[in-house]
């Protein structure tokens, strides 16, 4: 009998000048990017530690270091192709993510099917499998004013076997 298994990731990075912003795999205007190790992408870390707690396999900083040459600079939707590997070798699939991105700014909802479409071919899922949603905290906190932008994805997933 296959057997579902649900997990959660969350990410959070500060907002700084003299970067991309990256958002589920699509590269974003705006004039602030992510700082992080890799390009920052909040969402594809989310859903990736959200994979590995389905897994129970730990987190992202498990697999994923600072000072790796395959980590520094890197594309988060590469990374996340790693992540999938391992849920194959476990013998899992993706039965659905949903993900919630919380920014004041930019406005994410012309790039949601984008960002849908390159995550569930990163996936190897339909993107009806993968739901995003944007929100905002009304100007509250950090994220309200702006200091960074937060992910927060519940993966399920279902064995093969």
């Amino acid at each position: 009998m296959r057997q579902p298994r649900i997990g959660q990731g969350i990410d959070v990075h500060p907002l700084v000048a003299g970067r991309d912003l990256v958002l589920g795999g699509v590269t974003i205007p705006h004039r602030f990017g992510l700082e992080g190790d890799t390009d920052g992408d909040v969402l594809t870390h989310a859903i990736m530690d959200g994979i590995l707690g389905a897994l129970a396999l730990g987190d992202l900083g498990q697999y994923f270091r600072r000072g790796q040459p395959e980590v520094d600079g890197a594309r988060s939707i590469t990374l996340l192709q790693h992540v999938c590997d391992l849920m194959k070798e476990k013998r899992y699939v993706i039965g659905n993510v949903d993900a919630t991105v919380v920014a004041e700014m930019p406005k994410l909802a012309p790039y949601r099917q984008q960002m849908q479409d390159i995550l569930a071919r990163a996936l190897e899922v339909e993107p009806s499998q993968v739901s995003i949603k944007a929100t905002t905290t009304d100007h509250l906190g950090m994220l309200g004013r702006e200091e960074g932008i937060m992910a927060q994805a519940v993966v399920l997933l279902w064995s093969l076997i």
